[in-house]
Order: structure tokens, then C-alpha cells, then sequence
């Protein structure tokens, strides 16, 4: 028997079907998402590991043992090591114990065992001839910087490990190369002119556009000995004469080596600025 309300209340009826509909529906959908949710986090929970310590291993097993976890391997670096033999790997990141996604890359620095290369001294040459003696030397060309100067351009000034330097710690030397003096600012970067003979600095001071001034330690047993201006580095330009008592002579030796600078290399200088060398006794 038909129900007497619904016949009376056709669309009352309707609505009560269409909401049962649309809550069944809502509720459906709902069990979907949460259950799409469930299953992305599952997923992505799953495929997360943990690094593995790598540090000591060979190239070959530390590929294998970040393989078998879903880990690449990546390398970055290479160091000289007296700790470390050639061939194994010296550091890592992530460090041991993250937890990463699958596939992630570890990023790997290989140790080259103790320094044994000879550092080579490529300084006057020009830069594809001294870059192809390094990496002959297997040694790899570093940071090239350029520095204004006279004569040739693209000749190397100065290098960074110097020639048959020891306790290197990377297999690469940078190098310093020599450009135009007018394709560039007055203002430069100073260069370094520790280790280099005296008359060998103020040569390459001068060329720079630099007054040089001479600072000799005085032995322990010698009078207090005043900063020297030597005549040969800008003749006529001696300090005037004095009526005070004659300072001790000092021995300038064109061979005595530069221990010191000041400004320090690296440092912004002007062309005409003082520079004041320090050198051995």
C-alpha cells in the first residue's frame, strides 16, 4: 500500500532519497581519500633508509653498500690524506645515520693517500702551457685570477701551491695570470711578494705603480735600525738630508728574501701607494 505521506508529499520524499544518496556518496569518497592517504604515506615512509657509514670503504664497496640500500653514490672531492690510504673514501654527506629517500645521492670525498707529487713551477708561462704541465703532473688547475701588468697578458704572475711545496692538502694549483694594465681599473688586488728575492719584488712593485719600502730586522746585538728607502728602487727620491745623528748603515742585499708585505696580499691597492716589504736578515 502506498505510503499516504509520499503521495501527499511527492517532493518531500525526493529529498529525503537525494540526501541518503549524497551522504552514501560523501562517505564513499571519504573512505577513498583516507584510504589514497594512507597509501602515500606508506609509500613514501617505505622508501626511506638510513645512510650507511662509508667512510674507510674503497669506491667499489661503498657503491655496493649504498646500492643494496637504493643510494647513488656521487663524488665530489679529492683530498691528500696520511690517514686515509689512496682510493678510499674520506668523508661523506649525508652523515651516517640520516635518513634520506630512495635514491637519494650521497655526496663522497676521496682520499689520495699522502701527498706524492712534485708541485711544478709553471710561473712566466702562459696559461694552456702550464695548465697542460699540471694535469701531466696529475695535478688539476684551480681558481685563475688576473692581476693588470706589463708586457704579455695571459702570462702566469704567481701560484698558489708554490713550486715543490709540501702539506698540500688538494691536487690543484691556482694561478695567477697577467692582463693588460688598461683593460682594468687603477685599483687592483695586491699580489704576493713573500718569497720572492728583493730586486725581484720591487721590479714587479714598480711595474705595478707601487713605491717600495724596505724594513730589515736588525740583529739583537745592533742598534734600533730605521725603516731603509733604497736609492735604486726610485732614484732621486731619497729623504732629504738631516741634522740629526747619522742612523746605522744598513746592508741591502738584492738577494735577501721578502718575508712580509704590508698591505698584506689580497688587499685593494692604488696605483702610487706604498708598499713596505719585510725582509730576512
Amino acid at each position: 500500500m502506498d505510503d499516504p505521506h509520499s503521495a501527499l508529499y511527492p517532493q518531500t520524499s525526493f529529498m529525503k532519497r537525494f540526501f541518503s544518496i549524497l551522504l552514501t556518496a560523501m562517505a564513499m569518497l571519504a573512505v577513498a581519500l583516507l584510504s589514497a592517504f594512507a597509501a602515500m604515506r606508506f609509500a613514501i615512509h617505505g622508501s626511506e633508509v638510513e645512510v650507511p657509514p662509508l667512510a674507510g670503504l674503497t669506491l667499489a664497496e661503498a657503491a655496493h653498500t649504498a646500492g643494496r640500500l637504493g643510494l647513488s653514490l656521487r663524488l665530489e672531492n679529492r683530498f691528500y690524506s696520511t690517514t686515509t690510504a689512496s682510493g678510499h673514501i674520506l668523508g661523506q654527506s649525508p652523515s651516517p645515520g640520516a635518513v634520506v629517500r630512495h635514491e637519494w645521492p650521497i655526496r663522497i670525498t676521496e682520499s689520495l693517500g699522502p701527498q706524492q707529487v712534485s708541485i711544478p713551477n709553471v710561473v712566466g708561462q702562459a696559461e694552456r702551457p702550464a695548465s697542460l704541465e699540471l694535469r701531466k703532473a696529475s695535478l688539476e688547475v684551480g681558481v685563475v685570477a688576473a692581476l693588470p701588468a706589463p708586457g704579455e697578458s695571459g702570462l702566469v704572475l704567481a701560484q698558489t701551491p708554490p713550486p715543490n711545496a709540501e702539506g698540500v692538502d688538494r691536487p690543484s694549483v691556482s694561478l695567477l695570470l697577467s692582463e693588460p694594465l688598461t683593460s682594468v681599473p687603477q685599483g687592483f688586488v695586491a699580489p704576493s711578494f713573500v718569497g720572492l728575492s728583493l730586486s725581484g719584488a720591487a721590479a714587479h712593485a714598480r711595474e705595478l705603480g707601487l713605491r717600495v719600502y724596505a724594513d730589515v730586522p736588525a740583529p739583537a746585538v745592533s742598534p734600533p735600525v730605521v725603516p731603509a728607502y733604497h736609492d735604486s728602487f726610485f732614484p732621486g727620491q731619497m729623504p732629504a738630508p738631516t741634522q740629526q745623528a747619522p742612523a746605522p748603515v744598513v746592508q741591502i742585499s738584492p738577494s735577501a728574501l721578502v718575508t712580509g708585505q704590508s698591505p698584506q696580499a689580497g688587499h685593494r691597492v692604488l696605483r702610487g701607494e706604498p708598499i713596505r716589504l719585510t725582509l730576512a736578515h
